[in-house]
């Protein structure tokens, strides 16, 4: 029986009254969300959003030229994309290695990290046994890892999808967590008033109403991972985004390296896109 349970047992909640931010405080794991799914409304956040952007480029482009920085050191942004459309064909392998790692390990990490949240929120007694290890993944930077299991793994894809997972995993767990103990103690009451069993209020309750807390978690969970896999091709291997990175930073090619940088910002604009069309679709309720 877990803590809700007991509670309900002891007094009968007032559903006028009651507090949803209060429920949180149960928790142990209950550790703010590090990001939000700031959405975009109306076109003149668009177009605000696009001028600034054409302005900073703009302005570094006229700067770089004015100046004359050589290349070695800044690139101008013309330069860039035109190393990108240049240099795509040799690339194009390292993007889609780095993506199947990313890809391959947040599945993995945001699947394993959703589990655990739902054990944690029904049986307390291991959310006290597991949580201070839980805080040594999350303070610890798992890319100071990937060394270690290349050491007994090789250098093949395995511990750089391990290493994502790790990275992805604690944060979607920590949100998902905060999220399930958010539910508000009058709900579940109601709940088992009509006979609502275990499965039945974390299925139809505490699931949907996590939601939010779940898609920040994910997000979060998708750019540490993306970091993580970056910095593991760094470390080790011949193949992947982050080798073109330390390659082209040895040669001095600079205009290659910030098109790579690029790729990489692409990629994680592109998470957080994805991750806010599914919060549109799964919290709109919420607002």
């Amino acid at each position: 029986m877990d803590n809700y349970d007991k509670e309900l047992e002891q007094k009968v909640p007032d559903f006028e009254g009651a507090d949803d931010s209060k429920i949180s405080e149960t928790s142990s794991l209950n550790i703010a969300a590090a990001a939000s799914t700031t959405q975009i409304k109306g076109w003149k956040q668009t177009v605000g959003i696009i001028a600034v952007a054409i302005f900073v480029i703009g302005l570094w482009e006229l700067l770089v030229r004015v100046l004359n920085v050589p290349e070695f050191i800044l690139p101008p942004p013309s330069k860039i994309v035109v190393a990108l459309v240049t240099s795509f064909p040799n690339i194009y392998q390292h993007l889609l290695f780095t993506l199947g790692e990313l890809v391959s390990g947040y599945l993995i990490g945001a699947s394993i990290g959703l589990l655990m949240a739902a054990v944690l929120t029904q049986i307390p007694f291991i959310e006290k046994i597991i949580t201070p290890y839980i805080l040594i993944l999350v303070t610890t930077p798992t890319i100071a890892l990937v060394p270690l299991l290349m050491l007994y793994w090789g250098f093949g894809i395995g511990p750089r999808i391990f290493a994502v997972a790790l990275a992805t995993g604690p944060m979607v767990m920590i949100n998902a967590t905060t999220g399930f103990r958010r539910t508000d103690l009058a709900k579940i009451a109601l709940a088992k008033s009509y006979g609502a069993s275990t499965f039945q209020i974390f299925y139809k309750i505490r699931f949907p109403l996590a939601m939010p807390m779940i898609n920040v978690g994910l997000l979060v969970g998708g750019i540490f991972g993306l970091i993580t896999a970056v910095g593991a091709d760094m470390v080790g291997g011949k193949i992947g985004l982050g080798n073109r990175l330390s390659y082209y930073a040895s040669l001095a090619r600079m205009s290659n390296f910030f098109a790579v940088i690029l790729l990489v910002s692409i990629i994680g604009i592109l998470i957080w896109v994805i991750m806010t069309i599914v919060g549109n679709k799964t919290t709109n309720w919420s607002e």
